[in-house]
């Protein structure tokens, strides 16, 4: 009976410990962005607690293994999960101010470091009490371990697949906590150890209390938080703060309206209004991100046809639910955009790349072999407008893009947003074989808030952005991710200031 419990607490264990990991993505994801850094310090703090773990745990199991201090172990391990709803606020405070590629890594080891070295001080314990004699320690030690991986294994399928977008991820940060909680009390019951589980239920009987309690954030309409979804792709956040509504991703701002009109104030949204008077007539035009849906609105009540390349269902239900897109004006496709563009046959007018976010530019979208792509899937007079977010007018970011578009476009123009131009803010660059100019004047308006003197703004300081050394981004090489740090990291210091109650993660 007890090798079967040391089994199945293995099992446990290895799944806990891959489910962990997952779900630091979406702890941290709101408030530092999904990026690689993130995910890299996420599989360090892994990698390194559970080395850690095996060495503490070998040495202690050698100095005296017993069931009832493994099932301690879980239970400090599950005990931790349940406080993070309490941990996760200052620390993520404590690190901002280190830099965010810092920050990442110290929260990740603060935040996930102690559960994981518990957990990985698991299987030599497991081990030393498994093996009847020294004949068997191979055995043993290679049957533990791969149960520890099927775990591992089953819980990264659940997790991802199905876990995280339909229980949510506080839910079931606690529910790791629980179930982990509940195999020790297993153990220790088996052990007879009935007094023992008495005393350390009435002591985290008040914990799991307080985790189950804060396990779920909901809609908070008086702080303006309206809904707050999990997604197999993200969190998102509406948020409606002086009558203006949000649509945040990750913790990153995609969509800025008023909240009874739901006109765009973003700025870009407009200045994507320019290309109405660089072309003669409206067509097809092919949206790739569709946030929102404020620049599928525009150009549809102008008489475009609207296909629009959504990889995330919840983003499409979002925008039909809180942000006024009619269904009629973009058909969406649910699929990442680069893929739509190699199965597709159709020919557009117009290809919009609108799904860059300040934390994480997905970088498949922007090498040389995916500008290819796109213009073969434009008419011979097409344009692509690609919107990006940089630190400045004249960033690497803005002079590399360029550079790739060089590659397959003759002509190449930035128009700007930022004031003045060496903050942070939105640029979007056009590129077309043909030679970019206005058929119909931009009207004049005095009034600098208005969309108006945005389109006028941008494409009065258009520019061809300066290509000479700047790198060509490939699919084999493609340091984007290095670029968005600088930029993820003053954009989300901006929000973080702006929304100060915590409303944006």
């Amino acid at each position: 009976m007890k090798n079967l419990y040391l089994g199945f607490l293995v099992f446990i264990s290895g799944a806990s410990v891959l489910a962990i990991e997952l779900l630091g993505t979406r702890v941290l994801g709101p408030f530092y962005g999904v990026s690689l850094f993130l995910w890299s310090a996420l599989i360090t703090v892994t990698l390194l607690a559970l080395s850690v773990g095996y060495a503490i745990g070998g040495r202690m199991a050698d100095r005296g293994a017993s069931m009832t201090r493994l099932c301690y172990l879980l239970i400090g391990a599950g005990a931790w999960l349940l406080l993070l709803p309490l941990l996760r606020t200052p620390v993520l405070q404590i690190t901002e101010s280190i830099g965010l590629r810092f920050a990442v890594l110290v929260a990740s080891f603060l935040l996930f470091g102690p559960p994981l070295t518990l957990l990985g001080m698991v299987s030599p314990f497991a081990i030393r009490l498994r093996a009847a004699n020294l004949g068997e320690v191979g055995r043993t030690a290679g049957d533990l371990y791969a149960l520890s991986t099927v775990g591992s294994v089953m819980a990264a399928l659940l997790t991802g697949f199905f876990l995280i977008p339909f229980v949510g991820v506080s839910r079931l940060t606690f529910l790791v906590g629980v179930i982990l909680l509940f195999v020790a009390f297993l153990g220790l019951l088996l052990e007879r150890k009935s007094s023992t589980v008495g005393v350390v239920a009435l002591v985290l009987a008040p914990l799991a209390f307080f985790g189950f309690g804060a396990s779920a954030e909901k809609p908070d309409l008086e702080r303006g938080l309206m809904s707050v979804e999990q997604s197999a792709y993200a969190e998102l956040r509406v948020v409606d703060v002086d009558n203006t509504r949000y649509m945040i991703i990750d913790g990153g701002t995609h969509t800025i309206v008023d909240s009874k009109s739901f006109e765009s104030y973003f700025p870009y949204v407009h200045v994507l209004d320019v290309l109405n008077q660089v072309v003669a007539k409206p067509g097809d035009l092919l949206l790739v991100g569709l946030g929102g849906g404020s620049v599928a609105k525009l150009f549809a009540r102008q008489g475009w046809k609207v296909d629009a390349v959504e990889i995330d269902p919840v983003v499409t239900k979002i925008a039909h639910r809180d942000f006024g897109l009619d269904p009629s004006e973009a058909k969406v496709f649910h699929q990442d955009g680069r893929h739509y563009l190699s199965a597709s046959t159709k020919s557009y007018d117009l290809i919009v790349l609108d799904a860059f976010g300040s934390s994480s530019i997905p970088f498949h979208l922007i090498t040389q072999e995916s500008f290819a792509l796109v213009r073969s899937r434009l008419k011979p007079d097409g344009i692509l407008a690609i919107n990006i977010e940089a630190e400045g007018w004249h960033d690497l970011l803005v002079n590399s893009l360029s550079a790739t578009l060089k590659k397959e476009f003759s002509h190449i123009l930035a128009l700007p947003m930022a004031e003045p131009p060496n903050t942070i803010g939105n640029l979007v660059l056009l590129a077309r074989q043909q030679e970019l100019s206005l058929v119909r004047e931009i009207p004049e308006t005095p009034d600098r808030g208005s969309s108006i003197y945005q389109k006028n703004h941008a494409w009065d300081n258009r520019f061809e952005p300066e290509i000479e050394g700047a790198p060509v981004l490939t699919d084999d090489l493609n340091p984007v991710d290095i670029w968005a740090e600088r930029i993820n990291r003053v954009a989300r210091k901006n929000l973080h200031d702006y929304f100060d109650d915590g409303l944006s993660w």
